[in-house]
């Protein structure tokens, strides 16, 4: 089923306890409305993460729109579910640029992993989902998961913090307020508020304090003794000048229609493998998402996981073949659509059409990428923490055994190279003098094979203790992941 929705009931009333089926729908008013939820639930995460990357983030919202589109169609309506930007290539799109990548070279890494990551799903669908566990058990994700959100610390402290302190202060005091007050939906979008919050905030600065004295990356460039300098000369770093907190400039020269700009992806073996690790968090993250879906339709949905997969490999690289950010599934939507008890297809595609709509408006791209330095580092220091933890979480659902030197011992070692190699442009491992090896990639080589041998290698009984540990979880890659669908109902009751 791809289009033609039955209608439920009168299509204006939802008796307690019922649920609208992926194959049928409200009344078109009451569709509309449950797709703009989709869109306000997806946007905050959807334009960050692109921020994050250094990529477009209205191009991110359309072709988010595009990719929910492509996904539905792929899984054949059963898997309501929206794609926006993922948060797990984040950390390897952060190490591609701190090795001198351009534009070009984070899209052309990025599709690459798309494409593992749509045969990935091949894989899944053709010999079943048992092989997720057996190649990536809970405690080797939780793992990966982990030394990807770690090893972005330097960026949102080193990076965005510095740009104004106080503000990231204050962005990071509302986020975390605002998360453990509020309930439900808007819980869920703390990150979106805390980003408004901030926004509003160094505004008001700009208008009563006057100028910021700060840093600014890739502005005011000086060498040594003071003189300017260009970007790629020696001891040529940013340093601290008066400037206004939001500069609306580009805003107003920015038309109110208009396409996006494209970017051609190109493509390098060491580029390739450092976002390649992201794509171990979106098997699970997939894997996750869909049984979810499944246990709130009452519906075996397992068959789906292998499509779910493949879709969003087949998103990717559809949407960073023209300059646009990775997709993935969001549990932002989930926890709507466990608020509303409407899992309708149908208003997944409304909000599709209103996102396309919004990459469409150039104007509305310019007012997110004025959002200042100070803001994402308040923003950025609870979500890439929260990344990380939530690679402990995966670890405590399933029972990990860190008392089992199968799971300590090379885990460790992955997660200390993929952090403390965090920010370093020295890679820990030179195999050829154009192919290197640090940070999330050698981390997440050492914790996979490293695992898997040490599992081969170990005496009986340290075998048959993992046996013990509990089933694969649902990765999370957001803010609204943590509340899940039980704040969600409870929000709404």
């Amino acid at each position: 089923m791809a289009f033609g929705w039955k209608l439920y009931g009168d299509g204006k009333t939802l008796p307690l306890g019922e649920a609208v089926a992926p194959d049928e729908r409200l009344s078109w008013p009451r569709t509309v409305g449950i797709g703009a939820q989709h869109v306000v639930a997806m946007f905050g995460a959807t334009f960050v993460f692109p921020l994050l990357m250094g990529l477009d983030p209205n191009l991110a919202i359309m072709m988010s729109g595009v990719a929910t589109i492509l996904f539905l169609l792929i899984v054949q309506g059963k898997v309501p579910s929206y794609l926006g930007s993922s948060a797990s290539f984040v950390g390897g799109v952060v190490a591609v640029r701190a090795a001198g990548g351009s534009d070009a070279d984070v899209l052309g890494a990025l599709l690459v992993s798309g494409v593992v990551l749509a045969l990935a799903g091949l894989v899944i669908h053709l010999v079943g989902v048992r092989v997720v566990n057996r190649v990536l058990p809970p405690a080797v994700t939780g793992a990966v998961v982990m030394l990807i959100g770690f090893n972005l610390a330097p960026v949102a402290t080193a990076t965005y913090w510095q740009q104004d302190q106080w503000v990231a202060l204050a962005t990071m005091a509302f986020v975390v307020v605002a998360s453990l007050l509020l309930r439900g939906f808007l819980a869920r979008i703390s990150i979106l508020l805390g980003l408004v919050f901030g926004y509003l905030l160094s505004i008001l600065l700009d208008a009563t304090a006057g100028p910021h004295t700060s840093a600014l990356p890739g502005q005011n460039l000086r060498d040594a003794a003071g003189e300017v300098c260009a970007p790629e000369g020696p001891y040529c770093v940013a340093t601290p000048f008066a400037h206004d907190r939001v500069n609306f400039d580009a805003v107003g020269d920015a038309p109110w229609f208009g396409l996006p700009d494209l970017t051609a992806p190109s493509f390098s073996v060491n580029f390739a493998l450092l976002v390649l690790p992201a794509v171990i968090a979106l098997v699970a993250e997939n894997a996750g998402h869909v049984k979810a879906v499944a246990e709130m339709t009452r519906r075996d949905l397992d068959p789906m996981i292998g499509r779910a997969v493949l879709a969003d490999g087949v998103t990717t690289v559809l949407a960073t073949s023209v300059g646009g950010s990775p997709t993935t599934t969001y549990a932002e939507n989930i926890g709507v659509m466990a608020a509303t008890r409407v899992y309708s297809t149908a208003a997944y595609y409304v909000a599709a059409v209103v996102a396309i709509g919004l990459g469409l408006v150039p104007k509305f791209g310019a007012l997110i990428n004025a959002i200042p330095g100070g803001v994402l580092g308040g923003i950025t220091v609870v979500l890439y923490g929260m990344i990380g933890l939530l690679g402990a979480k995966i670890w405590k659902e399933n029972r990990v055994d860190f008392g089992n030197p199968v799971n300590l011992v090379p885990l460790a070692a992955g997660i200390v190279i993929a952090v403390g190699n965090s920010g370093n442009d020295a890679p820990l491992l030179q195999i050829t003098d154009d192919f290197s090896l640090g940070g999330i990639a050698l981390g997440t080589i050492v914790a996979v094979v490293g695992w898997h041998v040490a599992r081969a290698l170990a005496p009986a009984e340290m075998r048959a203790s993992l046996t013990r540990e509990g089933p694969h979880p649902a990765v999370g890659s957001t803010f609204g992941h943590v509340h899940g669908a039980e704040d969600a109902d409870r929000g709404a009751s």
